[in-house]
């Protein structure tokens, strides 16, 4: 087949089998799907932010080696059908605009590996540093006891909760019945089955007369504006954890209502609202509202401690 000698065409006009040919090592592989990324000017924000960790992604994830395998494994020779798995991806990739974990059918979060797929959202949250920190700024003595994840989707804060403070319990809350199933196979996967539960619940509905030490959660906050304006590879999540509204604090007003019953009276609330906190200060300017701030990035997670509830209690009604 004839190739054209403009750069700005992708190779991937070429047959899997013809692609396959060219390539030796996985260096040959990383350096043309990272090309090959660059030109179909794909959208990067499910774990990786540039064409060159998505390639890096992609090729290790293929291989199933780790992120921080030996840089000298980059010059061995692949099997033709480890090319043929690393193309196939790449093709997908480029022509479905489907997020990297939803291929590979992984993503990493805490340090902790989890399945996922469009029941679920692609874990991303920077919760995962306060997790990886054992919530230590509310909790620097004794790790709280009982946690909820609201909203779990996945199971991923809540079973890496469970992984970091090995004697706590965790109850993972899911209005969708799809997305429990990837939670607990995120349970079984990391054997978390003697203190960690998958509850059916429409927020705190199906909760009734349990109290947390903490309660976290990662709702749905996007607002219509944005909502309509996602990149392609947003739209193979499901809307249902995506969208919450007009302003997107449907779900988190609801959250901040009820939240109090369910909190032991030192307990706190950690809630994710992402692009949506400039809608939640609008929304309750009387509220103090601690916004965290992370080492990794990420903006818009938010903590109120059972107290402060209290005291703002006829705000939220």
């Amino acid at each position: 087949m004839a190739v054209s000698n403009d750069v700005s065409t992708s190779t991937l006009q070429l047959s899997d089998s013809e692609l396959c040919d060219g390539f030796v090592t996985l260096r040959d592989c990383l350096r043309w799907a990272a090309s090959e990324f660059h030109l179909a000017g794909l959208f990067y924000g499910h774990g990786t932010d540039s064409a060159w960790d998505e390639a890096v992604a992609l090729t290790l994830g293929a291989l199933h080696l780790p992120w921080n395998v030996d840089p000298a494994v980059l010059d061995a020779r692949l099997l033709p059908m480890e090319r043929s798995r690393i193309v196939s991806l790449v093709r997908a990739r480029v022509e479905t605009r489907r997020p990297l974990p939803y291929l590979l059918g992984e993503a990493f979060f805490a340090g902790f590996p989890f399945c996922v797929d469009e029941r679920v959202l692609i874990p991303r949250s920077p919760i995962a540093e306060l997790i990886e920190h054992g919530f230590a700024a509310w909790f620097p003595g004794e790790p709280p006891a009982r946690v909820l994840d609201l909203c779990t989707g996945s199971g991923c804060i809540g079973v890496a909760t469970a992984l970091h403070l090995p004697g706590c319990e965790v109850d993972l809350a899911d209005i969708s019945a799809e997305a429990l199933e990837v939670a607990r196979i995120n349970i079984t996967r990391h054997d978390v089955g003697d203190r960690v539960r998958a509850v059916e619940s429409d927020l705190f509905d199906g909760l009734a007369g349990r109290r947390y030490d903490l309660i976290v959660s990662n709702p749905p906050y996007v607002d219509a504006r944005d909502l309509a304006t996602m990149p392609t590879e947003f739209r193979h999540e499901p809307a249902l954890a995506l969208g919450a509204g007009r302003d997107g604090l449907d779900i988190v007003r609801r959250i901040l209502c009820q939240a109090r019953e369910h909190l032991t009276d030192d307990g706190v609330l950690i809630v994710e609202v992402g692009n949506s906190d400039r809608h939640l200060e609008a929304a309750f300017p009387e509220v103090p509202f601690l916004w965290l701030e992370f080492e990794r990035g990420g903006q818009g997670v938010f903590a109120l401690t059972a107290a402060e509830l209290d005291a703002h209690a006829a705000s939220f009604v």
